[in-house]
Parts: C-alpha cells; structure tokens; sequence
C-alpha cells in the first residue's frame, strides 16, 4: 500500500459510523470550506517565508481536506477520489495538447493562449472571464482577469504603457480629491488598484505576495518603534510625529 492509499484508507476510518470519529462524521462539504481556506493561506505563507519543511506539512493538510471532501462525497453517492483523480488527469492531457499531441508552440505566452481556448470550449463558457471565482481576494482576481483578457490579445505589448496608465489614473484621483467627490475618489482608486495589478502582472510580480511583503516589513517596523518608545516609558500617542518619524528612520535603517 503507497502512501496515498494509506491516507485514503485511514480518513475512510474517521468517517466509518461503527468507530470512526465523532468530528470527522459530523462534517459536511460546507462545514470543512472556512478550514479548508485556512490550510490553503497558510501553505501560501510557509511559500513565502521559504519555510519548506512548514510547507510539507501545510501541503498535507490540504491533502486531507481533499481526500476528506472525496470520501464524503463518496458516501453521498456522488463521486470518489479515483474520479478526481480521473478528471485532472484526463483535462491536463487534453490541456497540453503540445505534449501529449501534436501541437507546436513557441514560447509560454501560446501555452497559456491555448488553454484559456481549450477551457473556453470545454466549459461552453459565453466570456473567457467567466468562471473566475469572484469570492478570492480582489487583487487575485484582479490579476486572473487581466491575465484572461491578455490570453486573446487584450493587452499593452508592454509594460511602460500600463505604467502611464497608472499615472494617467493618479491624475484621476487627484482630480476627483480636490472636486472633494468621495463616488468617483472611490471609482479612481480602484482604478489605480486595478493599475498596479496590471504593472505587477506584465513585470511577473505576484501584486498579492508583493503587497504581503510590504505588510510585514511594516509590521517589523512598527513593533520595533513600538518597542523604543517602551524601553524609553514613553506615550506614543503625545509624542509629536517629527519623532515618530525619526524612530521610523532608525528602525528602517537597521533593517
């Protein structure tokens, strides 16, 4: 017996009526979502702080909620692990025509260009935006929707365009701010947002981890004014901001 099977065999186990586990049988497809999102977000922080043994076990952990969601659905009558299995196997496949078939493509760029079409006519989808789950983060979606519409042409051929686009909605701001119209302030910052995503993704940035860095460098920096200004029995909030902006600058430069 593989691994695989092992873990198959011992979730089968937790969800069997005569011995299995109390939790594990109460558990439903809806009840696991908000733990099953946890898991995902916190392999995605042990990729981001390089933490590779924390992301053997976070991988694990995801690979129980989908072995988890299977076996119940198994027991619904609706499919098993091995029809998952099936499914991806068969759509990578079918996906990758330039590897299992005959297909040439040059570069990365028609990689993505082919799918995108393969999934278009697949799903019987009207919009290649479609089907973009609108519940991730916004940047996420953000980045996926550009990343669709470039797939079938629907982009600047370079990335200097999209940053005069970014000042070009700055400027929008700016003069929605002094008309002093708080629904179109609203409209051209999530213009420039939407701006900066494009920027991030024609440069190969990652917008979302990209703004997850420049959180925790502030949070570094803050608890490390937060701690000067303890060592010191000072009150932060009736120190005037020339010092908190000197302490910021000596917690930056020790970076």
């Amino acid at each position: 017996m593989n691994s695989c099977d092992k873990l198959i065999e011992i979730v089968e186990k937790l969800r069997d009526p005569n011995g299995g586990c109390p939790w594990d049988l109460k558990q439903t497809h809806k009840s696991l979502i908000a733990n099953f999102i946890e898991e995902v977000y916190e392999a995605v922080e042990a990729i981001e702080n390089q933490n590779y043994e924390n992301l053997k076990e976070e991988l694990g952990d995801i690979l129980l909620h989908i072995i988890m969601q299977a076996q119940i659905a198994k027991e619904e009558e609706l499919f098993s692990i091995e029809d998952v299995i099936e499914n991806i196997s068969r759509k990578l496949i079918e996906r990758h025509p330039h590897v299992f078939g005959k297909v040439k493509v040059k570069d990365e760029k028609e990689v993505s260009e082919n799918w995108e079409n393969i999934k278009l006519s697949e799903k019987k989808r009207d919009s290649v935006l479609d089907g973009i789950p609108h519940s991730m983060p916004a940047l996420i979606v953000a980045h996926r929707i550009q990343e669709k519409a470039a797939s079938i042409g629907f982009d600047w051929n370079h990335e200097k365009y999209a940053i005069d686009k970014l000042f070009e909605e700055i400027d929008e701001f700016k003069k929605a701010y002094e008309e002093n119209d708080k629904i179109e302030m609203e409209k051209e910052l999530g213009d420039i947002l939407f701006s900066v995503v494009n920027i991030a993704r024609k440069l190969n940035i990652d917008a979302e981890s990209s703004l997850r860095l420049t959180i925790k460098k502030f949070e570094n920096r803050f608890k490390k004014v937060e701690k000067y200004f303890n060592d010191n029995k000072l009150d932060m909030k009736k120190v005037k901001l020339e010092k908190l902006d000197e302490v910021w600058d000596i917690a930056k430069k020790e970076e």
